[in-house]
């Protein structure tokens, strides 16, 4: 007689089937091999992989963007060293959770069992509960897993960072997203409705986020008839457009304002217009983004094309007339003109030179002849005499010394051989040569 089979949970509660459980959980990969993206930390020869061989994990902190394996990633790693996983999330979780965390890991401890504990969200954590972690660390109590997805040398306390590695997981590409979609089909059993350029549209929504790449992918089945095949346009429609992955308050802000900064400054119209356009594009306040090429302005270009400030401030002013979406128009022309405008950072560096004379050489009084002289005490005490008025002397120029007689001549301002400073140069050399002739200075 055949054995009786015993019920299911399911079957036990009078239901005749498991509730249903999303893509992305179905195909949550099951060993470290299937992770895809993250070669550099799993595969043959990568850190993580070289740490497993070694049998020497230690505590680690995963910084990446959503979506990337950063969950998976700990979870099989305590499969693959025998740990007790513990997960939790900062966000729902305080010392008291921590405390008892940590007494449930001490007793297994006590038993030959270690425990991963992962924490998602770590940067959460104020300070305060952040060093919660530090004796348990130190005394192998757990191996700490946080996870991340701010910059840790700005999220994370440093004590805790010099007790942890920190793994960097990278935005999948488009052959890793690709990887997915695939095996989701396997899974599926069907190919996805999409023709090539659908295709390939939905691998760019995913934005690196493998996630996202399957929760999208499940809505397009959803979503089509029998024997649909949806196109670009019509991909679009169904799952509408997937916002950026930014953060204007984190890390994904300073990486774009830096990117924007930086293409300017090497004079590239086209990668600065990019930046531009992805900021704008997440949200970022338009008049964030003035203010920061009014600054490019002074310290990128300054007085090698001194019309680029007016240019900047003239957008800014255009964007408080007209707003969003004509007034963007001006914020991208005033981008063009930094980007292809002559650089020299020479007044940005006599600023800063100036800045430090001042804080070395203290409380200097200026020489007698440039102070004015109201009362007749300060005449008799010198004040103003043998002063030169500029307007009268030859050149309209009189090569008097107007530093503190204790400095003697100082030069902070180098102007480049770019731009209009190339004017200014000859003009600051002419007056040295006056100066050097009329002995002065």
């Amino acid at each position: 007689m055949a054995a009786r089979k015993e019920p299911s949970l399911f079957e036990a509660a009078g239901l005749d089937r498991a509730a249903p459980r999303p893509l992305a959980d179905r195909l949550r990969p099951q060993n470290l091999s299937e992770v895809v993206g993250q070669d550099h930390l799993v595969g043959a020869d990568g850190a993580l992989s070289r740490l497993l061989d070694s049998e020497s994990l230690g505590s680690l902190i995963f910084w990446g963007p959503p979506g990337t394996g950063k969950t998976t990633v700990a979870k099989l790693l305590a499969n693959e060293t025998d740990l007790y996983f513990e997960p939790i999330s900062a966000i729902f979780s305080g010392v008291a959770d921590l405390k008892k965390i940590f007494e449930s890991a001490r007793g297994r401890r006590e038993t030959g069992q270690g425990t991963l504990l992962f924490v998602d969200e770590i940067h959460r954590f104020n300070r305060a509960q952040q060093d919660a972690f530090l004796p348990v660390m130190e005394d192998g109590t757990v191996t700490l897993v946080g996870a991340t997805t701010e910059n840790p040398s700005f999220a994370l306390n440093a004590a805790l960072l010099s007790r942890a590695r920190v793994m960097v997981f990278k935005s999948l590409d488009e052959e890793a997203i690709g990887k997915l979609l695939a095996r989701a089909e396997t899974i599926e059993g069907k190919p996805l409705p999409l023709d090539d350029e659908a295709r390939a549209s939905l691998v760019r929504m995913a934005d690196g986020d493998g996630r996202a790449s399957l929760t999208l992918a499940e809505e397009l089945w959803r979503a089509a008839r029998p024997g649909e095949v949806f196109d670009l346009a019509a991909v679009q429609d169904v799952v509408q457009r997937r916002a950026p992955i930014y953060d204007k308050s984190q890390d994904g802000h300073y990486n774009l304002i830096s990117a924007l900064h930086k293409s300017v400054r090497g004079s590239d119209p086209d990668a600065s217009l990019y930046y531009l356009s992805r900021m704008l594009d997440a949200g970022e306040d338009p008049l964030y983004l003035a203010r920061r090429l009014i600054r490019m302005a002074s310290e990128d270009i300054g007085m090698a094309d001194p019309q680029a400030l007016t240019i900047c401030i003239a957008a800014r002013d255009a964007y408080e007339q007209l707003g969003t979406p004509e007034g963007e128009l001006a914020l991208a022309q005033a981008c063009i003109y930094l980007a292809t405008a002559p650089k020299s950072n020479a007044a940005y560096m006599a600023y800063n030179a100036a800045r430090r004379a001042a804080k070395e050489h203290g409380s200097l009084v200026p020489p007698k002849h440039i102070l004015n002289a109201p009362t007749k005490l300060m005449k008799n005490e010198g004040y103003g005499r043998n002063y030169d008025y500029d307007h009268d002397a030859p050149e309209a120029f009189s090569g008097q010394n107007y530093f503190p007689e204790e400095m003697g001549r100082q030069t902070f301002y180098e102007p480049v051989e770019r731009g209009f400073e190339r004017e200014i140069r000859k003009r600051l050399e002419y007056w040295d040569r006056l100066r050097r002739e009329r002995g002065e200075g």
